[in-house]
């Protein structure tokens, strides 16, 4: 797992445009990142699916995205992600709760809430918007080379302008929240637990209040109402084994790497799963710098799982990785990736895996095929100018910095690296194209600037 100030888009002039929704509606109050693992967001989508199904909504096209943030909250800024703290995950102690509240932010996308409130952002998609969009860059920018992704968030009174929904807008997504859970055959409890949560929030001062209230105003009348579809549609029988399995595997990863390596190691033995209790012992071992005992622990769990889990292979490579077993990490990131159906998180992790073991050109092929899956990775287009440099195509590892440097926000950077990848590359060139596509960003932000 790692940290990332990012967003997911596939081209820099679509990158700049979410960029700019997202500096409009004043991203959560602190400058956050994302916790991106493949493990963990595939654990999410397979509890978001039924769901999302159920709202009409293609769940291959929104994935549940966890922010680097330990406050209970989640939201919804455009039609194309969900995004959830994970202290909101740790608080959400049953699958039901957790559906619950991807139940309610889905129902904004597919109620059109989105829609409406970007309305007056339309103008993004122009050249002026563009401009907005490469402020927004610009402002977040600044993120060392320990750092991938995109800059997210900025500090804006807008925050509570874009969070704090109208009633009418909340009451719409709690009844299309219960409906897709009722659709999917998920008991509507959840909800009512999670309104339950939250009550009493509203004798506190807004400081104090958790931010999910704050967003979501929940009064005694939404649990009311919570109750009525309980009574309604009753419970709807227990939790799906499936369901509280990958609910446990996205606590327990998060858990493991997020608290402490003596926290999780004395709490092992309360994990039902053997293969989690093995997981996670393997990343404690590992934050811990004892490469022996974590590669047995991922050995067991690997083979808990029958030796197909393509993400605990995925995590195995990690490790290897990490330890500078670069030979042994290309081998368990190939086994991830032949499982895993070219996940783009583990197509990063063979590529950085290829460049560690002197494997450039092959590097390039696979760092190519994470990008076209995941544009807005950073890391991966840091790693691909390294790859392009040391097979000496210049002109592609320009592109790749140009790029790079575009998604930091350091845009006059990226603009000169842009200029020089366009004057080394056959115009008109696929990489050509890369190149002016960030050098014309560049260029709309320096009059904005003027």
């Amino acid at each position: 797992m790692r940290f990332d100030r990012h967003f997911p888009t596939r081209s820099i002039p679509a990158t700049l445009l979410a960029l700019a929704l997202m500096f409009a509606c004043a991203l959560p109050v602190r400058a956050q990142g994302l916790l991106r693992d493949a493990d963990i967001e595939h654990g999410l989508r397979q509890l978001a699916a039924p769901i999302l199904r159920a709202a009409g909504l293609n769940p291959a096209r929104i994935p549940i995205l966890v922010v680097n943030d330990g406050s209970m909250n989640a939201f919804v800024i455009s039609n194309n992600a969900i995004f959830i703290h994970y202290g909101m995950i740790f608080a959400l102690d049953e699958p039901g709760m957790l559906q619950a509240v991807i139940a309610h932010e889905a129902a904004h996308i597919a109620n059109g809430h989105i829609a409406r409130r970007n309305a007056n952002m339309r103008s993004a998609r122009t050249m002026a918007g563009l401009g907005m969009a490469l402020a927004a860059a610009a402002a977040a920018g600044g993120a060392g080379d320990a750092v991938a992704g995109i800059a997210m968030g900025t500090q804006s009174s807008a925050l509570r302008g874009f969070l704090k929904h109208t009633r009418a807008e909340e009451s719409a997504a709690d009844r299309s929240a219960a409906r897709f859970m009722i659709d999917a055959g998920i008991s509507p409890t959840g909800l009512l637990k999670v309104h339950r949560l939250f009550r009493g929030q509203e004798a506190l001062s807004e400081a104090r209040q958790d931010p999910y209230m704050r967003s979501h105003p929940l009064t005694s009348d939404r649990v009311r109402a919570a109750e009525a579809f309980v009574a309604a549609y009753g419970d709807r029988g227990p939790t799906s084994a499936e369901a509280a399995y990958w609910h446990a595997r996205v606590r327990g990863k998060l858990s493991a790497f997020i608290r402490s390596p003596k926290w999780t190691l004395e709490r092992a033995d309360e994990e039902a799963h053997a293969d989690i209790r093995l997981m996670r012992e393997a990343i404690s071992w590992h934050r811990r710098s004892d490469a022996a005992r974590a590669m047995r622990a991922i050995d067991a769990a690997i083979a808990a799982r029958g030796g197909r889990d393509p993400f605990y292979y995925d995590l195995k490579g990690q490790i290897l990785l990490e330890s500078r077993q670069f030979g042994a990490a290309v081998a368990a990131y190939q086994t991830a990736v032949s499982l895993g159906g070219n996940d783009a998180q583990i197509l990063g992790g063979l590529g950085r895996a290829q460049l560690a073991a002197g494997q450039p050109k092959a590097a390039i092929s696979t760092l190519e095929a994470a990008r076209t899956r995941d544009f807005g990775d950073a890391r991966v287009l840091r790693d691909l100018g390294q790859a392009y440099a040391q097979t000496g195509q210049t002109g592609m590892a320009s592109v790749a910095v140009a790029e790079r440097y575009a998604l930091l926000g350091r845009l006059d950077d990226a603009g000169i690296h842009a200029e020089r990848a366009m004057g080394l590359l056959p115009r008109g060139s696929v990489g050509w194209r890369r190149a002016e596509d960030v050098f014309i960003a560049y260029e709309q932000d320096k009059k904005r600037r003027r």
